[in-house]
């Protein structure tokens, strides 16, 4: 599995999707910080996930961003837009559409409205989105977010979702915190490609073999946490420089709904304002908030990179 060089691996960040007045996702801007990410260490760029916002968009909405980013010279191939939907049907057309266009993955949730469905009909619904899209360039990574989702992904389910889609099912991004489940998957399937969503967990998953991690903070945090990546991948060593700056940073912006915190740290590194509106039901930080989030940030030793 990790052979194959469409395999996505290292630091992703799980990018922003930044708004224009009239809520409709800024393109510009999001080419210009994706830009950026790539520019400062990220081996890849997670689209559309928790942190962008992707269930407060529409179908055709998440089919422009990708489409927008891709004309404007983002490499699609480095891409893993989150494709997940209420409804296996949305889910199917999201990830047709981002193997068409040439994403390096797609990022699924389980169908999470109905709950308590069983292994049988999570089974069923990934069957038909594969089979649906039907090329052998599709790679799926489950998205594991119960605390979102309400859905987890058993280890037997991943078992039958491997067994069945050799090559195409080939990792998961788990966002649930539980850092013994994620070592757990690492020793039941080996190649499966494991990408925690925290940076608390970043560490000791690459030690036992983790593929690297796709982490909101990495917005702001991506040069650290490249650091920490390739300091264990290609010296076996550990950065304790920056993994004290990442966990610093993940433990003061987890205070605070992420998305929000970071658009507004977004906002003051680059002195523009229109870089923090979220889409309801989230709203901004109140300037308390803001406030008292830089002074924070601001007792870290770590500088965002400059534009």
């Amino acid at each position: 599995m990790n052979a194959d060089p469409r395999i996505l691996k290292g630091v992703n960040a799980a990018v922003l999707t930044p708004l224009n007045r009239d809520m409709s996702p800024d393109i510009g801007r999001m080419t210009a910080h994706c830009q950026w990410l790539l520019a400062n260490g990220s081996d890849g760029l997670g689209i559309l996930g928790t942190t962008g916002e992707a269930q407060s968009f529409t179908v055709r909405e998440r089919m422009d961003i990708l489409e927008g980013l891709g004309k404007a010279g983002i490499p699609l191939a480095k891409t893993m837009p989150g494709t997940g939907a209420a409804n296996y049907v949305d889910a199917a057309e999201l990830t047709k559409h981002s193997v068409d266009i040439g994403a390096g993955g797609a990022l699924l949730l389980p169908p999470y409205y109905i709950k308590g469905v069983g292994d049988d009909g999570l089974f069923v619904s990934f069957d038909k989105i594969i089979n649906h899209v039907a090329s052998n360039d599709l790679r799926v990574y489950l998205y594991h977010f119960p605390q979102m989702s309400g859905i987890p992904f058993s280890h037997d389910l991943i078992d039958r979702l491997v067994q069945a889609f050799p090559g195409i099912v080939v990792g998961v991004k788990d966002s649930s915190g539980d850092e013994q489940n994620m070592l757990e998957m690492l020793k039941k399937f080996p190649g499966f490609n494991v990408f925690p969503g925290s940076e608390s967990a970043f560490l000791n998953v690459l030690k036992a073999g983790g593929a690297g991690c796709i982490t909101a903070v990495s917005n702001v945090a991506m040069a650290a946490a490249q650091r920490v990546y390739s300091a264990w991948t290609n010296e076996q060593r550990v950065d304790q420089g920056a993994e004290a700056i990442i966990q610093a940073l993940r433990t003061v912006i987890a205070g605070y709904p992420l998305s929000s915190a970071l658009k507004a740290l977004m906002a003051r590194h680059h002195g523009d304002e229109g870089w923090d509106g979220v889409r309801p039901p989230l709203v901004s930080l109140s300037e308390q908030q803001r406030n008292e989030l830089f002074a924070a940030i601001d007792t870290i030793d770590y500088a965002i990179p400059a534009v």
